[in-house]
């Protein structure tokens, strides 16, 4: 894993292979980073998010895996957070029966976030989500 934190400007950022290991590490990168911001109420949420993405990463794209915590200068009511991979296919959103263990990761960000949303660039896909902090 690769860090880039830098807490001054609300940006914390990480890169992680595209390994199943990498989503543990994702979640306790972000748990904590949440904990040095004072956004301990925002952690299990967060942590369950980014779980889901991760884990969609991991599955699907070959290369490393960007997460990236924004809290923006002007908006302290907003956490933002990204994740890329280079797979330029945006996600789609599947049903999932009851017993199935996969396929509700974006239909908890639509239930569950204040703005979601995806965008491609020239190196692959950012899926973005955004929480209100209270």
């Amino acid at each position: 894993m690769s860090a880039r934190v830098a807490a001054g400007n609300g940006v914390a950022e990480w890169t992680f292979p595209a390994d199943p290991g990498a989503v543990r590490t994702a979640r306790t990168a972000v748990r904590g980073r949440l904990r040095r911001w004072g956004l301990d109420g925002l952690a299990d949420l967060t942590v369950l998010l980014v779980s889901e993405l991760v884990t969609n990463s991991v599955q699907h794209a070959t290369g490393p895996v960007g997460v990236r915590l924004i809290r923006p200068a002007g908006l302290r009511d907003v956490l933002r957070v990204e994740v890329s991979d280079p797979l330029p296919d945006p996600p789609r959103e599947r049903p999932a029966r009851p017993d199935d263990e996969n396929g509700r990761g974006l239909r908890l960000l639509t239930v569950c976030c204040r703005r979601w949303g995806t965008r491609t660039g020239p190196t692959g896909k950012t899926v973005w989500f955004e929480l209100p902090v209270s």
